[in-house]
């Protein structure tokens, strides 16, 4: 019989943090329009309302079943195609063309918001938290533009842990330097990973871009929700931004949008310098990640054997751990006293973690 304990949430294919999740490119979302969406195992129909509002909702009638993107939008409400009842933005039905007045049913609707250029899901029962942001961005006004598309053949923590595998740098981007992180912990939903390395000098590259640098490298990670993480990086006098933003797919694999951001420059050549910038984000961010897509069509995640260097990696699966979670599919809550359970199986790990750190 199969185990019916639950398991941590990193790494983990039949459960995920509550939080925001990408669902499609605004642009593809015309006013009077709605597209089904699969969102972490769910079906939804997404719609745009007559006043440019997006609305969320449970895919499927309860009258029988039939898929609500089939049907068409009305002001802010949305009609079935089948039998052509209707549901307004609240998912209350308001009308049923074959009776004098609405069965008091309804449809689950989710929180949408808008932001670069994505339609965001608040996937959770508690009111939404924070959409993710650059943390030196939170203030400033910004360009976008989206990048690239991707599915990896692993789960979405794994793939984000990449960016805060310091010993990887070395060894598959040729680093001539010991990465080494600060972290911090923004909010309860959000932490912090930032390069605190100065040396490297011998090599010819670190001596080169030195000047370009008042202290150390700017290289950092924003992690949200267990799924987007925020990349700063560059020298001092112009800094890069890049978001990936990423939600689990069937059989515990990624599904990934890069989103590339640039503070806004006004005026025609601030919108020309600006479309520069946006190119030269995306040849960076795929730079990094083109030496990595060979492991992640083959990897099988199993931290064993932690090192030094492995210590924000540790930091991230216990942060991601801490999270509330929800079921695959149905989106119910993970029940609360097996969590606490989780967190203390889990804290032995880190435990050994730093005695075996005392030894290197």
């Amino acid at each position: 019989m199969a185990s019916t304990n639950i398991q941590p949430n990193f790494n983990n294919s039949t459960q995920f943090i509550a939080g925001w999740y990408w669902a499609l490119p605004s642009k593809k979302l015309k006013v009077g329009k709605v597209k089904p969406v699969t969102l972490l195992g769910r079906n939804l129909a997404i719609y745009r309302g007559f006043n440019g509002e997006v609305k969320a909702v449970d895919a499927y009638c309860p009258h029988m079943g039939a898929h609500l993107a089939e049907g068409k939008v009305e002001g802010d409400s949305i009609r079935c195609f089948f039998h052509n009842w209707k549901y307004d933005a609240t998912g209350k039905c308001v009308d049923i063309p074959s009776l004098e007045k609405p069965l008091p049913v309804c449809i689950k609707t989710w929180e949408t918001a808008e932001k670069y250029g994505m339609i965001w899901v608040w996937v959770g029962e508690n009111k939404p938290e924070q959409l993710p942001f650059i943390p030196e961005l939170e203030q400033v006004e910004c360009d976008y533009m989206l990048g690239t598309k991707f599915i990896k053949n692993c789960h979405p923590n794994v793939l984000l842990i990449n960016a805060i595998d310091a010993h990887h740098f070395n060894t598959v981007h040729n680093l001539p330097l010991e990465i080494v992180f600060d972290t911090q912990t923004l909010n309860n939903h959000a932490i912090t990973f930032s390069n605190t390395t100065r040396g490297g000098n011998d090599s010819w590259f670190i001596r080169l871009i030195q000047p370009l640098y008042k202290k150390e490298v700017t290289y950092s990670m924003c992690y949200w929700y267990g799924s987007t993480g925020t990349v700063t990086l560059g020298p001092d006098f112009l800094h890069f931004y890049i978001i990936f933003t990423l939600r689990m797919i069937e059989g515990g694999k990624t599904e990934g949008q890069t989103i590339l951001i640039t503070p806004k420059r006004h005026g025609i050549f601030g919108k020309l310098i600006n479309l520069i910038l946006l190119w030269l984000t995306q040849r960076v961010g795929n730079y990094f990640a083109k030496g990595d897509t060979q492991v992640f069509e083959t990897i099988k995640f199993n931290l064993q054997t932690p090192t030094k260097a492995d210590q924000s990696i540790l930091q991230f699966i216990h942060h991601v751990n801490q999270q509330k979670s929800l079921k695959w599919e149905t989106w119910q809550t993970v029940d609360d006293i097996n969590s606490k359970n989780i967190q203390t199986q889990f804290q032995p790990n880190l435990l050994e973690y730093k005695e075996h750190e005392f030894k290197v």
